[in-house]
């Protein structure tokens, strides 16, 4: 029973904002929290249902919760952020990465000096960035000291020149330090640095071009040669590196959740230029979906000063204090800055880069050997199992109201996928729509197979479904007398959601669920969720051959005329599934929208390529 009576704390509580702490019996600091209403927030978390298993568990070790009243819900937001990074609660998301990021300097000297600096800016001059990284500081560095050729030299070095160094002899420096320089071109050798840095390209090619032809004017043609070469090293770093249509600072955040871990990318954009970017793998407590997932990071991420935030911030999904995360950063900056979910034609071509990167990194770390034997060995304690399991089957069934049904088997080990070994088995000769005489059928033709040598046994066979499904496999592997498989269903719960499903054993039709934060149930996603993808896939090249007609006639609000087009421009259908969501978008009647849902929908994740069996 819990020891804190919620009903007489939330009785008297205030509606105002602020912040709400909550402690477990010890006095240890679980979890710290903002609210706009604090009665409502805080009652939020005793309500009869609707609450994730992570969330029972933080209430169910609640002795005592601490309330502190602010006048907005700005302060509210600061204080959170302050209390979370002095505490580290257990069920708050930490952000360990504080490291402070690199910036190009350049000094007030006479002779101004380009470098890299790292930490607090005291030294009087200008500082451009920040960059993701040291290297991109460096490849910054060596662009400008190749086009501008503004020294990089410690003033110590500087200072005790008596003839000009290596760099001025191979033309990466004009040698202010012997005066072979004057002080007015080298200031404009500076000044077109900072206008570079700055995000001023066009600008500072309309002053080079200028420069160029009063040098060819005045007949100075070796002149006029080096402004010529600086515009063409300019226009090249423009083509590769620019953004039509950005202008100015900001950052893109892409989150993706999937099997109980997170991914956020963040993508750093500067003076219009993409310098890089970051991958985190924030540790999910309380989070669930995207949304919630950045309304935790980007407080942890931005406030407190270790980071600069820049005037515009995009994200895949909007937190759902997006107002007030503003202002509080905004606040934080010192200007107005924007956070922003909606956007078009450039911001929306690099949002959706980032959330690709970040689903194919989260991908990658879910199939990290790392991460998936550490899952194998909690599934061998949840199941109780006197060895840890080496490989792993799944079964689901795909069709459209009994039409095309196919059933899907995958393979997992402890490297993770095993896509050689995936199979799909179209179904015949069962009634339309009958998911237990399908599932029969594909694990009866699976197994004889196994009786006959081909292929290895499982230790573990997942079945995606209830009690019925189950039993359909516990009666081909009785009728073939197979022996040593332990047989697993897994049923969505009443929700339907991830981390409410139950597990059904086959042995004695015993269910359970397990933590939400399971590593065991967070493998058991896994592979459910990919049998389900490639049953999907077959089902649906299966339905379009039965139909003898394009995959193009699947995609939502592709008509006719739409298809037409798309198969004159590219000449099939697999021209069009290899085109890029920028080639797409030229063609008559498909918008920016329309482009990116073809893509989507022709773009699956990889998947083995095999016959159907």
């Amino acid at each position: 029973m819990n020891p804190f009576d919620h009903k007489a704390f939330l009785k008297n509580l205030t509606t105002r904002p602020g912040v709400y702490q909550m402690y477990d019996e010890a006095g240890k600091l679980l979890y710290v929290g903002k609210a706009r209403n604090l009665k409502n927030r805080v009652g939020s978390y005793f309500r009869a249902s609707g609450l994730t298993e992570k969330t029972m568990a933080l209430v169910a070790r609640i002795h005592d919760i601490q309330i502190t009243v602010t006048t907005t819900e700005v302060d509210a937001l600061l204080l959170e952020h302050n209390l979370i990074k002095s505490h580290k609660p257990p069920y708050n998301i930490l952000l360990k990465d504080d490291k402070s990021y690199p910036y190009i300097y350049v000094s007030a000297d006479k002779y101004p000096r380009i470098s890299l600096h790292r930490g607090a800016q005291k030294g009087k001059g200008r500082y451009f960035g920040p960059y993701p990284s040291a290297v991109a500081v460096r490849e910054s560095l060596h662009f400008l000291q190749k086009v501008f050729k503004v020294r990089q030299c410690e003033n110590s070095y500087f200072n005790n020149r008596s003839r000009p160094c290596l760099q001025y002899q191979i033309d990466r420096c004009t040698a202010p330090c012997v005066d072979r320089v004057s002080e007015a071109e080298y200031a404009g050798q500076v000044d077109s640095t900072q206008l570079f840095l700055a995000g001023k390209s066009q600008e500072l090619m309309v002053r080079l071009a200028d420069d160029m032809e009063k040098a060819a004017a005045e007949l100075a043609f070796e002149k006029a040669a080096q402004y010529r070469d600086q515009i063409s090293q300019l226009q090249h770093v423009q083509a590769v590196q620019g953004i039509e249509g950005v202008q100015g600072d900001l950052d893109i955040l892409a989150a993706t959740v999937d099997s109980g871990r997170a991914c956020v990318q963040v993508l750093f954009v500067r003076a219009a230029r993409v310098l890089g970017s970051k991958t985190y793998h924030p540790p999910l407590k309380l989070e669930t979906t995207p949304a919630e997932v950045l309304e935790a990071f980007l407080p942890q991420y931005y406030l407190g000063g270790a980071r600069p935030v820049p005037g515009e911030i995009i994200v895949n999904e909007a937190p759902e204090d997006s107002a007030t995360l503003a202002e509080a950063l905004s606040v934080q900056a010192g200007k107005k800055v924007k956070l922003r979910s909606k956007v078009r034609d450039a911001r929306a071509r690099w949002l959706r880069l980032a959330l690709q990167t970040a689903e194919t990194n989260l991908k990658a770390h879910l199939a990290g050997r790392e991460t998936v034997q550490g899952r194998f060995t909690a599934l061998q304690e949840v199941l109780a199992l006197e060895d840890r399991p080496r490989r792993i089957e799944c079964f689901d069934i795909s069709h459209s109201h009994g039409e095309a049904t196919v059933a899907s088997c995958v393979v997992f080990d402890e490297e993770g996928p095993r896509k050689s070994d995936y199979r799909k088995f179209n179904i015949e000769g069962i009634t339309a729509g009958d998911d237990y005489a399908a599932m029969q059928q594909a694990l009866t033709r699976r197994f004889r197979r196994l009786k006959s040598g081909e292929g290895a046994q499982p230790d573990i066979l997942l079945i995606d479904g209830g009690k019925g499904q189950v039993a359909q496999a516990m009666a081909v592997l009785e009728e073939l007398q197979i022996d040593g498989i332990r047989v697993v269903g897994v049923a969505k719960g009443v929700t339907r959601k991830a981390g409410f499903e139950t597990l059904v054993e086959g042995a004695d039709g015993r269910e359970r669920q397990l933590p939400g934060d399971s590593p065991a149930l967070h493998l058991i996603q896994q592979v459910r969720d990919e049998a389900h993808r490639f049953a999907i896939t077959g089902h649906r090249a299966r339905r379009a051959k039965s139909r003898q007609r394009s995959l193009l006639e699947d995609i939502p609000g592709v008509g006719a005329k739409r298809r037409r087009e798309l198969l004159r421009h590219f000449g099939s259908a697999q021209g069009v599934a290899n085109a890029s969501v920028e080639e797409l978008r030229k063609i008559t009647g498909i918008s920016a929208t329309m482009a990116a849902q073809i893509y989507d929908y022709l773009h699956t994740t990889g998947e083995a390529e095999t016959g159907p069996r």
